[in-house]
């Protein structure tokens, strides 16, 4: 086979198992889904940057012998995570095609810089960037950034949408914090961007959903992992599909195009969308002004002495805006990321004007 080359293929579908376990369960579930004729790359984590010590870590080197034989036997390009300098050198000894950073490694500049330096005479890698487990754009435009400045051409560099870490209530492992993607595509606009619901999901009843939702918003293509026997799986069990599952959802996926020629269509998008930048525009005079009144409320309380921070009246707020917002349809999830996101900004000016 020849070179792998990003973006030939869109949308890109790679799957394969979370971790490369043993021989006959790497080539197995390699072999049933090359089978199907619906996957591109097959994947498999050959060392696993784990939280915890004493977790499963990979099986390391041994696995990338695993990974060159189901090469032979499929025809299809291999990944694999890479952490550090000796995971890139081990990975292009045995030839492997794709590598991508993990998301514990995508938050430490000093380890993508070791990758990236890794790969400075390597330019022709194909190397694929996951978020940081953090939302923090910064960080992946860093990460990024960092393998650009060692020659690699941009075109050989994909992102992968994870999700992110969340420290509150949500029914998904990482929550995908979609508005996160939106603000790195306005950074790497011609860049792929793989969507990895596996992971975003952490179980597998989500995962068809999650994996909609982003064809829908016009994602490049899909990182699945998938396993023949996922209950027994040494790592991320509950997330991993069955081959003919992961096949199933491939197949039930919808791919939207990014633009249609029917002049209807157009004109009919064009009113919806002059709609809504009329309304968006009403909508941020209505915030100005709510933002004027909270200069003056934080000017009465400057004169009284009074605390910026008023609990009661933030959680009275909430109440009431929940209840009336639930009635329109809207959910909890956004409601609160808008109130949330005026309070901060109200209290921000009230601090200025505290401290004028």
């Amino acid at each position: 086979m020849g070179k792998f080359v990003l973006g030939a293929k869109r949308p890109l579908i790679i799957a394969g198992p979370c971790s490369a376990e043993t021989r006959e369960q790497t080539i197995e579930t390699a072999m049933q889904l090359a089978r199907s004729g619906k996957v591109d790359v097959i994947r498999a984590g050959v060392w696993k940057p784990r939280t915890n010590p004493g977790t499963f870590e990979g099986i390391g080197e041994p696995a990338l012998e695993w990974l060159c034989e189901v090469k032979e036997a499929t025809g299809l390009p291999i990944a694999v995570e890479v952490a550090n300098r000796a995971h890139v050198q081990f990975a292009l000894k045995y030839g492997i095609d794709i590598l991508w950073i993990g998301a514990r490694t995508t938050v430490s500049p000093f380890a993508v810089q070791e990758i990236a330096e890794a790969l400075h005479d390597n330019k022709d890698v194909t190397v694929l960037v996951k978020n940081p487990m953090t939302p923090d754009i910064g960080l992946w435009a860093g990460a990024v950034n960092r393998l650009i400045n060692e020659g690699i051409p941009q075109e050989n560099i994909g992102l992968i949408h994870r999700g992110f870490a969340y420290f509150g209530d949500s029914k998904y492992r990482n929550p995908p914090m979609w508005h996160m993607i939106f603000e790195m595509r306005s950074r790497f606009p011609e860049m792929m961007m793989i969507c990895d619901p596996s992971h975003i999901c952490g179980c597998r009843p989500l995962l068809q959903g999650i994996a909609q939702q982003a064809a829908d918003l016009c994602f490049d293509g899909m990182m699945i992992e998938s396993h023949i026997t996922p209950d027994k799986a040494w790592s991320d069990a509950s997330q991993q599909v069955t081959p003919q599952d992961c096949i199933t959802m491939l197949d039930n996926i919808m791919w939207r195009a990014k633009s249609a020629d029917d002049p209807e269509f157009n004109d009919e998008l064009n009113i919806c969308r002059r709609q809504i930048d009329q309304i968006d525009a009403e909508i941020f005079d209505l915030l100005n002004r709510r933002m004027h009144t909270s200069d003056k409320i934080g000017e009465i309380k400057k004169a009284n002495n009074v605390a910026i921070l008023q609990s009661n009246r933030w959680e009275d707020i909430c109440r009431r805006m929940l209840t009336i917002t639930r009635r329109m349809g809207l959910s909890e999830e956004f409601v609160r990321t808008v109130l949330e996101a005026i309070h901060v900004e109200s209290i921000n000016r009230q601090n200025e004007i505290m401290n004028k």
